[in-house]
């Protein structure tokens, strides 16, 4: 019989990553709370979570990532520090506040050359993206309206080369929900689940997903 995993015991394990693998400069550990500030909401991925996306950002030597949910720059900021020499961050967000602090915070990170922050929203933008770099994206980090997940897949699927990743995050929580949650009761809850499925189910990608803090799926598209 297996540990049973507590509530106490999750917290811990999500403290315990960002202590060990989650390590963050003082730019990064201050961001959120001159974002709070600024009057953005506290929404952020953790530092464990922002150090994996550089991770596979330099495993397959990204050239050029797409995001869909830029809010205050957080994560993007994670992504833009694992390209590779004169890649670009292309990062979507449709709320004019949040994308103006947030090119403020790449420029302080010292990475606002590498990012082009695309005012508008998810499903638009991507569907513009795939008509023009079809196969031409090394990476696609979706962390948006959770809802809308399943209207971006076939466009973050388009965008991707060969080899490319797609991540996405909260698939298997998020606030007010958790994959348990069942059906019919979190439309967000349904769309993770319906995209989890849809992409597991897909033989054009090899797809595994990591239970950190609220779950993130990663897929390579073959």
């Amino acid at each position: 019989m297996g540990i049973e995993m507590t509530p106490g015991r999750w917290r811990h394990t999500c403290d315990y990553l960002d202590t060990v693998f989650g390590d963050q400069d003082d730019h990064l550990a201050g961001l959120m709370e001159r974002a709070v500030a600024a009057g953005l909401p506290d929404i952020a991925i953790s530092a464990s979570v922002g150090r994996m996306l550089m991770g596979l950002a330099r495993m397959v030597e990204a050239r050029l990532i797409v995001e869909v949910g830029t809010l205050a720059g957080y994560s993007g900021i994670w992504l833009a520090r694992g390209l590779a020499e004169g890649g670009k961050l292309i990062t979507v967000e449709p709320n004019d506040l949040h994308a103006g602090f947030a090119e403020s915070a790449f420029a302080e990170a010292g990475v606002g050359d590498r990012v082009d922050v695309v005012r508008g929203f998810g499903t638009p933008v991507l569907e513009q993206l795939a008509s023009e770099r079809a196969g031409g994206v090394d990476l696609v980090f979706l962390d948006a309206i959770k809802s809308e997940y399943p209207d971006y897949l076939p466009f973050a699927k388009a965008l991707l080369r060969p080899g490319g990743l797609l991540v996405a995050d909260n698939m298997l929580g998020g606030g007010d929900w958790w994959v348990d949650t069942p059906e019919g009761q979190s439309e967000s809850r349904d769309a993770a689940d319906r995209v989890n499925r849809l992409v597991a189910a897909d033989a054009d990608f090899e797809a595994f997903c990591v239970p950190i803090r609220e779950g993130v799926m990663v897929a390579r598209r073959k």
